[in-house]
């Protein structure tokens, strides 16, 4: 369980570490592949050259690669740069591993993202007189467990400052932001430098006569509210004075989605629109299990390639897991809308992405069944049949749903499926996440 959390007080003794990997993906997969090392990678999700670039190595940056870009357009600027798709389930293993050295070191860990993590050193002090000799000694326990990948760590007393000492170099960089020192390293920045100031935020400080990230810190919270209108004004002065603000972290999920994009192959052929949906479904069903929830609202979209979409909500009567539940629903309302518009079907060839969602969760634990639920069998045996995949790996049981075009939804990298890694001890919650797709 964490301590660490959002405070009204102002603490500028505090002792934060921030840890941010590198270029993840791509040094992943030159850590995966040492003939790809001291090379321009860019790690791309499906085989194309029009192919979305979603992390760029050290190397390709230097030529000016940058995450989002198309891979012919990065070829335009690197051409020698080596296209790698996505092995998600590795990625997740060395955030794993990278977490473990985290937490070696300090039991208060938040888990950012998969590449970035935030650690509360404060109580801590008589243990470790120098947290800088801390920071040294993370870096060369992850390079002993992957030689190649790097971070960049700050030290502050919040999370903020310290995320923001993870930018100021880049890789392998270590800076510590202290209340002696912090404005010469905020008089070197401009505004868009902050992490979470982009050019709108930066027009409005400047038109309020705000220049700069030093006079932003020397600015009165009434005058940063103004700005931002109302509290998160307060949010950007505590900030920059060592307050926090940025901890939201219970290690448990508010909300759960699954979405994929349609590839041509897959608009025109509605089996594959249809086992798609099956997919989205089963995945959340599967999160729900390793989380130990039931859900009582589920939501469904629909985009088209011509920019218009369908979405749908459903309240549930009682709490679902099964994940073919879910998709009755779903059809019940896409048949009601498909009656309405008098059309055969909203899973058209013109069809560009769907994803389902849920949340209004609800523990097993406390879950109560009616007198005349017949349903009390089937959770049982649902969970029954996760505990055999735990043991036995995710395919070696399948429910007849998962045999229905398996190979519909390729595994993505989820960023928001880390808390679904929440560890205890040395256990990971959801273990199918660090296995490869077949």
């Amino acid at each position: 369980m964490s301590y660490f959390a959002n405070s009204v007080r102002i603490n500028k003794d505090a002792l934060v570490m921030y840890l941010d990997m590198n270029s993840f993906f791509a040094s992943c997969e030159q850590q995966r592949n040492a003939a790809l090392r001291g090379k321009p990678v860019g790690v791309i999700t499906h085989d194309s050259p029009y192919a979305a670039v979603i992390a760029p190595s050290v190397e390709a940056k230097k030529f000016g690669v940058k995450t989002g870009m198309r891979l012919s357009d990065c070829r335009l600027l690197c051409p020698h740069i080596i296209p790698v798709t996505t092995h998600p389930a590795w990625y997740r293993q060395v955030h794993v591993d990278v977490i473990g050295v985290l937490k070696s070191y300090c039991d208060d860990v938040v888990v950012k993202s998969i590449d970035e993590a935030a650690a509360n050193f404060t109580s801590y002090r008589l243990v470790y007189k120098d947290l800088s000799v801390v920071a040294r000694q993370i870096k060369a326990d992850i390079a002993q467990i992957h030689d190649y990948l790097k971070c960049s760590i700050g030290i502050a007393p919040n999370s903020f400052l310290a995320k923001l000492g993870t930018e100021l170099h880049k890789p392998d960089g270590l800076i510590t932001i202290t209340p002696d020192n912090i404005d010469g390293y905020l008089a070197k920045l401009k505004l868009t430098d902050l992490p979470g100031i982009a050019a709108r935020s930066e027009r409005r400080l400047l038109l309020t006569g705000i220049r700069t990230p030093l006079e932003m810190r020397h600015s009165s919270a009434a005058l940063l509210r103004k700005v931002f209108g109302g509290v998160v004004g307060d949010y950007w002065h505590r900030r920059l004075n060592f307050g926090e603000v940025d901890l939201y972290s219970t290690g448990e999920n508010r909300t759960m989605s699954a979405t994929r994009s349609v590839s041509r192959q897959q608009r025109e052929n509605r089996q594959s629109l249809d086992a798609m949906l099956i997919a989205l479904c089963t995945r959340l069903e599967q999160r729900m299990v390793k989380s130990g929830v039931f859900c009582k609202e589920v939501t469904f979209y629909i985009r088209y390639k011509d920019h218009t979409g369908w979405d749908t909500k459903v309240k549930l009567a009682q709490p679902v897991q099964d994940g073919m539940e879910l998709r009755s629903y779903i059809l019940q309302k896409m048949a009601e809308q498909e009656q309405q518009r008098n059309m055969p079907t909203l899973l058209t060839n013109n069809t560009d992405s769907m994803g389902v969602g849920i949340q209004n969760f609800v523990s097993d634990k406390v879950l109560q069944y009616s007198l005349f639920d017949n349903r009390i069998r089937k959770d049982v045996l649902r969970k029954a049949m996760y505990n055999i995949k735990d043991k036995y790996g995710k395919n070696i049981v399948r429910k007849g749903s998962e045999l229905y075009e398996p190979k519909v939804m390729k595994d993505a990298i989820g960023f928001g499926s880390v808390k679904d890694m929440v560890a205890t001890g040395t256990e990971v919650r959801n273990k199918y996440l660090l296995e490869e797709d077949e």
